[in-house]
């Protein structure tokens, strides 16, 4: 197994034990669900921070080789989005890219004072970015960062996400043009089939 492999692997036992649960559960878009993905208990912790980096890293690394592309940036809508950017922008400097991928963050709302940005921290808008999320139930909040990002002239090359609860958000947002790639699946995380 290659040490990405490896992560990935590690990264899915992670995330079975700290960010799956069983009940009865309202979702954001309102719809009602017998178990609840929170990611960010992974994604916030250390270990699983360094894990999603490299997860993501090769994700977005491979993608950009196969569709023959330059990912300058990445980022999402706050706050599921903002570990996982940081954490890949990290990763990548510690893999020594010749230009590491720089981080954002897309804030729910402009900022009311300073300089009342909707975006924050390393963005251009001549940038070709990798929008990201954690997870993906409606792809909303998805559809909410590429909005802002492609508002302000960033080009998308496509999208990354760490679990697609396979509920027709990956499908809403692929038609809209963006590409989706995810880590996992509901499926994955849940036990019901082998990671792919």
């Amino acid at each position: 197994m290659s040490i990405h492999q490896d992560a990935r692997v590690e990264l899915l036992k992670l995330l079975q034990a700290k960010s799956v649960f069983r009940g009865d559960f309202t979702l954001a878009s309102g719809a009602k669900s017998n178990y609840y993905i929170d990611c960010r208990l992974t994604t916030f912790d250390p270990k699983g921070a360094w894990l999603v980096g490299q997860v993501f890293h090769e994700m977005i690394r491979k993608e950009e080789l196969a569709r023959k592309l330059h990912v300058d940036a990445v980022g999402g809508l706050t706050m599921g989005a903002d570990p996982i950017s940081l954490a890949v922008g990290m990763y990548s400097y510690h893999a020594k890219d010749s230009v590491p991928l720089r981080s954002f963050a897309v804030r729910k709302a402009a900022k009311a004072h300073g300089q009342t940005k909707v975006i924050e921290g390393n963005f251009k808008p001549s940038d070709t970015v990798v929008v990201i999320d954690d997870v993906v139930t409606s792809g909303e909040s998805t559809i909410t960062a590429v909005e802002a990002v492609t508002k302000e002239g960033a080009k998308i090359a496509f999208i990354a996400v760490l679990v697609d609860r396979q509920q027709g958000g990956r499908e809403r947002i692929e038609q809209m043009g963006y590409p989706v790639i995810s880590a996992f699946r509901r499926d994955d995380l849940l036990g019901e089939t082998k990671p792919s």
